[in-house]
């Protein structure tokens, strides 16, 4: 029998947006979502908002879904702090 450990991949960031610091969570997926992250983020009224990013040719991408403009605008931001991570472990 085979057994495959694999590690469990998550980290929290702060990040400027519009002025404030709002914390970032992210966390790998495994399974058959492997090469994705969710994130997650509250937003100014406490609600959670999350979404998922999927690397696409050497670059860490939203997957198309409705989120806030001020979500949008980081992408660049989120790439490279998942990159940085990973260079880490």
């Amino acid at each position: 029998m085979r057994i495959e450990v694999k590690k469990n991949i998550h980290f929290t960031k702060l990040v400027k947006v519009n002025g404030r610091l709002k914390e970032f969570n992210f966390r790998k997926l495994g399974g058959h979502n492997e090469g994705q992250f969710t994130v997650d983020v509250s937003d100014d009224r406490g609600n959670r908002i999350l979404f998922r990013m999927q690397k696409e040719q050497e670059a860490w991408k939203i997957l198309p879904q409705q989120l806030p403009n001020w979500v949008i605008e980081k992408e660049t931001t989120f790439h490279d702090l998942i990159e940085e991570e990973l260079r880490s472990m």
